[in-house]
């Protein structure tokens, strides 16, 4: 069984590394040659627990292959797997040029009957003009059937999403390719939702709006709470003990990013437009989640009056940890605003400031552990819960900083714990503790 996986990214790398961990023949295109380099060396571009080593093991048997030549990679495939990105374009909706670009080499060098599925996020319908495109451009006796598999994996836990995944659903407008690709999957053991092409397609759309939608939903209780003198933590466990509800997705904070939930809230926002429907619930989140982010700097505006001039540190850039991708990341949009403040900043995270310090340049200093970046600081923004940052003694604050003021974006630390320890801390719905005490010294 031969298996071809256009596009290197996140998904892509992930999905053909695992195919091959469980004994399939994976060969990953990409037109980048740099990246394709790299990883026929072994070595991971993105920051992914576990995946280089999986990497390395399957180059080393055999199974796992990576070129640019698109006739190599599609040279007698069974399985062709669309992995690429469909990043949003300005007006909010899906960019296909990538996908576009895959589906054109796949045509140019098919060689056999094939199926092709569709990882990557697509708008409702995508896959039914793709094959179209594709009828129009293989010869005649070669028959390419596509089926819609979106991807639901999570970063940072990409290789445990894979094989211990919810469910995998599976697109097809005949049964007999369905099943085809259902037994393709079947080493992993996982739960199988067979649809139709167009509800597969919706159905990624519809479960990451419903996640954002919950995140949206917390941090407006979260703002509340402030308001109310009540504690987000409590309210949170409260309903979220509830089995109707569920604790996951609850925790309050400065709001969603990455590459998934900004951009496909957006992109489903302009599918509704198309069909002239209007998704107020949709436009609310992603309302609520823009101010959201915003939601630290104003408070620390509102502290000190102006930050100009004040030593700033800033503990995670990453939008989630376990993971280096700073897209949409809540920590990006906080650097721009401090730098129109001509704050002096200094940065740390784990795995994420290689991708920063192109952005930013020399205009941040870029520490190597906590305590160097949160040293002679004025205040400090937790944007990432990291277990470095987690697990970073609140006393430590006190020894190293001018004075010990925390804005935590993502409710790391107890509030008790805190005001025992005489920090002033600042925090997303619920009470802040020593502040004007801080503020006067």
């Amino acid at each position: 069984m031969k298996i071809a996986v256009f596009g290197t990214g996140y998904v892509g790398l992930v999905t053909g590394v695992c195919f091959a961990e469980i004994g399939y023949n994976v060969t990953c295109f990409d037109i980048e040659e740099t990246k394709i380099d790299t990883l026929s060396q072994g070595k991971c571009p993105i920051f992914e627990p576990g995946l280089e080593e999986m990497l390395r093991r399957n180059l080393a048997n055999g199974r796992l292959s990576f070129t640019n030549d698109g006739k190599a990679a599609c040279r007698n495939a069974d399985y062709f797997f669309i992995a690429v990105g469909t990043p949003e374009k300005e007006d909010g909706s899906a960019n296909l040029e990538y996908l576009e670009g895959a589906i054109a080499e796949i045509a140019n060098n098919l060689n056999k009957d094939a199926i092709l599925v569709i990882k990557s996020t697509v708008p409702v319908g995508t896959n039914e003009r793709v094959k179209d495109k594709l009828k129009a451009n293989i010869p005649r006796e070669l028959r390419v059937s596509v089926v819609s598999n979106p991807e639901f994996l999570r970063e940072g836990s990409g290789i445990l999403d894979t094989f211990h995944a919810d469910r995998i659903v599976i697109g097809a407008d005949d049964q007999e390719t369905g099943r085809a690709v259902a037994r393709l999957y079947e080493p992993f053991d996982r739960p199988i939702l067979q649809t139709d092409v167009r509800s597969a397609e919706l159905i990624k759309y519809a479960a990451n709006a419903f996640l954002a939608t919950k995140i949206s939903f917390i941090n407006e209780i979260a703002n509340l709470c402030e308001h109310m003198g009540a504690d987000i933590g409590d309210v949170a466990k409260g309903i979220g003990m509830d089995h109707r509800i569920g604790s996951q997705f609850l925790n309050a904070g400065i709001g969603y990013g990455g590459s998934c939930f900004p951009k496909d809230t957006k992109a489903l926002e302009k599918l509704t437009e198309s069909c002239n429907y209007d998704f107020k619930i949709l436009r609310s989140v992603i309302e609520v989640n823009s101010r959201q982010k915003q939601q630290l700097f104003y408070k620390a505006k509102e502290l000190f009056g102006s930050l100009h001039g004040k030593r700033v540190a800033v503990l995670g850039l990453a939008f989630k940890p376990h993971t280096d991708d700073i897209r949409e990341a809540p920590a990006m949009e906080l650097i721009a605003r401090l730098l129109d403040e001509q704050a002096d900043i200094s940065v740390y995270d784990p795995a994420a400031s290689g991708k920063v310090s192109p952005v930013f340049g020399s205009s941040l200093y870029y520490a190597e552990n906590a305590d160097a970046a949160i040293k002679g600081a004025d205040a400090v923004f937790i944007m990432t819960e990291w277990p470095e940052i987690t697990e970073y003694d609140l006393a430590r604050y006190r020894l190293l900083m001018r004075q010990p003021i925390i804005f935590d974006g993502r409710n790391c630390y107890d509030v008790a714990e805190a005001e025992a320890a005489g920090i002033a801390y600042v925090s997303v719905g619920r009470k802040a503790v020593n502040v004007q005490v801080s503020l006067k010294r």
